[in-house]
């Protein structure tokens, strides 16, 4: 029988993307399955020059590895007009992290045969997304899993864990085989509001005495953003509030609750409400019964929290329960020394009706660009700068800082740390322990040998 190994699919020197296959003699389990951030997307798509998804939603994308190729994974519609024959299922399972794109975006393309494990709240967000958006996660059996209730496929234990993240539900995983076992973080960060969870993981991850930990590294290397708290970011958001007697705009991901409550509290202490879209409105809506103690503010719920109507020639069935209710451009402009409005780029174009006044605060609660060409930040700074509004940087990171990844691995004391969802694998080596740069596709054991000394 094969011995149990861990290949890496995905997330090799790239942000996101992970894709982590563990295999113990016949039962092959993989861990995430999204598109990645990869700088060699752009080596060949750009602007209009996309991937060919109406002749074959597989058959570019493995062309440039962008794809693992493998048998036994893909569905039949998946696989059409490609090289890759299919096959009936080799992989028995795939655990989901957490809701980001970057790793549940090509769950459709998976054979709807094989099981999908996710938490309760991961599956609503899912939903909730498909719900609004129009992405399509495929039809799988879906498997709910509680928090850190092992799940036997085959040889193979699964643990979920819930950790701390810019989305809700997230999970890192600690796995058993029968030569020993793996710990991995998903996407993860130590000072967020759920960092007890992170914390717990942790420990249960060090109690498995792991052969390996497979670990997230965004912020690994050249990172000069500021490392914000949660709380850190509401004290930047009640002094700005606090300083302006006109209207203020925020902009945050769209699926970051933990920022929706933030900005929705600090409006609340300054006698303001806070106006979402539409979107975030549908998924309070659906994730509402499932908010731990039912703090979640409902839309039409009460008067602190208003929906902003963009015109549009027609809506969708998602968004007419909002309608009645929401606002416009016209009631932002009477109003606006009541109002803190949430307004993302996509959507600047509101500007143009809303006119706020010139010297009006704009607090992008999102991560700063990566590089001083970033094009969308250009952009943005450009919209900013026609209607005279001043730009603020508030936003606490969903990942770890450096010295939260130093201390995972020195409180785990793995065999080996495999850092993935980085685009600097080589800056773990200053953390201590033995550190492997994992290889696309190349398999690695999973061993029991002693490794702490009695400790």
């Amino acid at each position: 029988m094969t011995p149990p190994r861990l290949t890496f699919l995905g997330g090799v020197r790239e942000i996101g993307g992970n894709k982590l296959l563990i295999e113990d003699g016949p039962d092959r389990v993989l861990f995430d399955f999204g598109p990645s951030f990869s700088p060699r997307f752009d080596e060949f798509f750009v602007n209009y020059l996309v991937p060919r998804m109406n002749v074959s939603p597989v058959k570019d994308l493995l062309e440039f590895g962008l794809l693992p190729r493998v048998p036994g994974l893909f569905s039949r519609d998946a696989l059409v007009h490609s090289d890759l024959p299919h096959q009936p299922p080799e992989v028995h399972g795939v655990f989901v992290s957490h809701a980001h794109f970057d790793h549940a975006g090509y769950l459709s393309l998976i054979d709807p045969e094989i099981p999908v494990y996710v938490n309760e709240g991961t599956r609503a967000l899912l939903q909730a997304i498909e719900g609004s958006r129009g992405k399509k996660y495929g039809e799988h059996p879906w498997k709910i899993v509680p928090d850190r209730a092992p799940v036997k496929v085959g040889n193979i234990e699964v643990v979920p864990h819930p950790v701390d993240h810019s989305i809700p539900w997230a999970s890192g995983f600690v796995v058993h085989t029968r030569e020993g076992s793996v710990a991995y973080t998903g996407d993860y960060r130590a000072h967020g509001p759920r960092q007890k969870l992170t914390h717990e993981f942790v420990d249960a991850a060090r109690a498995a005495d792991p052969s390996a930990l497979v670990i997230e590294g965004t912020r690994a290397g050249p990172d000069a953003r500021k490392n914000f708290t949660e709380a850190g970011v509401r004290e930047g958001v009640d002094q700005i509030l606090g300083a302006t007697d006109g209207l203020a705009l925020v902009s945050y991901y769209p699926r970051d609750v933990d920022r929706i409550l933030t900005m929705y509290e600090a409006a609340r202490s300054q006698g303001r409400s806070f106006v979402v879209s539409l979107k975030t409105a549908h998924l309070l809506t659906q994730i509402h019964d499932l908010w731990p103690g039912g703090k979640l503010p409902l839309p039409g719920g009460t008067r602190d929290l208003l929906v902003y109507r963009r015109p549009k020639l027609r809506f969708d069935s998602w968004e007419k329960p909002f309608l009645d209710a929401a606002v416009d451009s016209e009631y932002v402009r009477a109003h606006g020394r009541e109002l803190l409005l949430s307004l993302d780029l996509v959507h600047f174009a509101e500007l143009i009706d809303l006119r706020p006044p010139r010297g009006s605060p704009f607090i992008h609660s999102m991560s700063e660009p990566f590089s001083e060409d970033d094009l969308d930040d250009q952009v943005l700074h450009n919209w900013l700068d026609h209607f005279g509004l001043t730009f603020h940087q508030l936003h606490a990171s969903g990942h770890c800082a450096e010295n939260e990844l130093r201390t995972t691995i020195e409180s785990i004391r793995p065999s080996t740390v495999f850092p993935v969802h980085t685009e600097h694998p080589e800056a773990f080596a200053k953390f201590g322990g033995a550190t492997t740069l994992p290889e696309l596709g190349e398999a690695y054991p999973i061993g029991t040998a002693p490794r702490r000394g009695g400790a």
